[in-house]
């Protein structure tokens, strides 16, 4: 009997070290390093950083604001060029959906506001939708875009944009008032593409792409991974996502196992780069999220910053 009693005493204190190491994990931010290489990409951005957050799912219960606040602050201090924010803004609006989505957008405009361009699709969530078969609140959504647009984050849907690289936007133009000609062929654009929310069926891969000029040099963003998988061959040498927290619980070295994996019916579970995904020539990142869904806690998934360093491919 005595065996028993300490066997279930051994076994009540792992699960407390569990529970509160899940409680705590969700304040401890992991940035990752990675390299993205980018065909034809102009000299001026060689070297540029692009950081990428998603899912801060505001108005969940004991919702990650706290963490989202000071990756805010962070990306502020370490000034990359560029800032993706990959969806889900909101977890869920509650009665009055203006005060979550002025959280979500006071912590947005300081990125806009500090000189970083920031730009960010819309994921699920911001429809209030927490399955596919849900029905989508289209007027939700509507008002988290215009609200993000009002602070100077442009959110795209299904839309391409030429950002030029912010180290030239300082350079003066020569004295007839033109940029000179050696400041035009540095500003080469690099194109950003924004795919729209997977769930709600708002997302049209392929019109989003063919919006860029064939052969130059592009980054697409996207909410849901399961988008990747319709853009045509070579369109998206990176492309990144969000939407699946990494599975958001998982067992240690083994990050394919994870509540996602017996619970979803999704075909991408994991974080990182999912190789053999997708048609040749793209590549995708799935970023691990700041915030939860169902559960506030994270076990061998802390919230990810993901900075990418911009290479030219050989």
């Amino acid at each position: 009997m005595k065996t028993i009693k300490y066997t279930l005493l051994g076994l009540l204190g792992i699960f407390c070290l569990i529970l509160f190491w899940g409680l705590l994990e969700p304040y401890l931010i992991d940035t990752k390093q990675e390299i993205a290489e980018i065909p034809n990409l102009p000299a001026a951005w060689e070297g540029e950083r692009v950081a990428v957050i998603a899912d801060w799912q505001i108005g969940m219960w004991m919702d990650n604001t706290n963490t989202i606040d000071r990756i805010v602050e962070q990306l502020i201090e370490e000034r990359p060029a560029v800032v993706l924010i990959a969806g889900d803004f909101i977890y869920h609006p509650g009665e009055d959906p203006s005060e979550v989505i002025n959280k979500a957008v006071e912590f947005a405009r300081s990125l806009p506001a500090a000189g970083i361009p920031t730009y960010a699709v819309l994921g699920n969530h911001d429809y209030a939708m927490k399955s596919k078969q849900g029905t989508p609140n289209t007027e939700l959504a509507r008002q988290l875009h215009e609200a993000l647009e009002a602070v100077g984050v442009e959110v795209l849907q299904n839309e391409a944009v030429a950002i030029g690289n912010p180290a030239l936007r300082a350079i003066p133009p020569s004295e007839n008032g033109n940029p000179t000609a050696a400041n035009r062929a540095d500003n080469t654009p690099l194109y950003l593409v924004g795919i729209g929310a997977h769930w709600p069926n708002n997302d049209q891969p392929k019109v989003a792409v063919n919006l860029v000029p064939e052969g130059t040099p592009r980054l697409v963003m996207m909410h849901n991974p399961d988008s990747f998988e319709a853009l045509p061959p070579n369109t998206a040498p990176l492309a990144v996502a969000g939407h699946t927290h990494g599975g958001q619980i998982r067992l240690p070295f083994t990050s394919e196992w994870s509540w996602l994996t017996f619970s979803k019916e999704d075909e991408v579970h994991a974080d990182g780069w999912i190789p053999e995904y997708g048609q040749s020539g793209n590549r995708l990142y799935v970023n691990r999220g700041i915030g939860f869904s169902i559960l506030p806690m994270r076990i061998n998934c802390p919230p990810e910053v993901t900075v990418f360093t911009l290479r030219s491919s050989v």
